[in-house]
């Protein structure tokens, strides 16, 4: 006996068509789930604020029938600040929280009444919630209010988000 031979199983489903032609590099594909089309972004950190914010667009996303894209941004820091280089450089910290916040948010109750996707990004914050809204054409993106000195000096996620965005911005205090 040279070799024996499997048969194949008779509910095997083809994968790609060898006949059609690959994507271009112009060519897009679509950039997100489409079933969160149309959703609820919130921008989340395991914080008190964001925790009210991610608690009000639960609701929304439920009374809509939406489901809800939760967004984590990574922390980036500049370069300049270990190196002393000139040009702001920014090198992404490895952030392990987003891993913790899956699987608190995973475990969690609350999130059973509606289809949530939980997104990380690095960068600026306000920018990645933008972005992500318009990925998936959000109708509303939710955030939690800033008490505190920081946000009184560098401004507010919530105040910078809604002087740049495209869509409605929901400050949840």
């Amino acid at each position: 006996m040279a070799g024996h031979e499997i048969p194949e199983p008779a509910d095997r489903k083809q994968v790609a068509d060898p006949g059609s032609e690959p994507l271009t590099v112009g060519e897009s594909r679509p950039s997100c789930d489409p079933a969160f089309r149309h959703g609820v972004v919130v921008g989340f950190d395991g914080s008190m604020s964001s925790e009210r914010a991610l608690a009000y667009a639960i609701g929304m996303a439920h009374r809509h029938g939406a489901g809800l894209i939760i967004v984590h941004v990574a922390n980036r820091l500049p370069t300049t600040v270990w190196a002393g280089c000139e040009p702001p450089v920014f090198v992404d910290v490895p952030d392990h929280r987003t891993e913790v916040l899956g699987l608190e948010l995973a475990c969690a109750d609350y999130l059973a009444e509606v289809p949530w996707v939980l997104v990380e990004r690095g960068g600026d914050i306000c920018h990645e919630l933008e972005e992500v809204g318009r990925e998936y054409s959000a109708d509303a993106i939710v955030v939690g209010s800033t008490h505190g000195i920081v946000g009184r000096i560098f401004g507010s996620v919530a105040g910078r988000l809604a002087r740049r965005a495209q869509r409605p911005v929901i400050v949840i205090p």
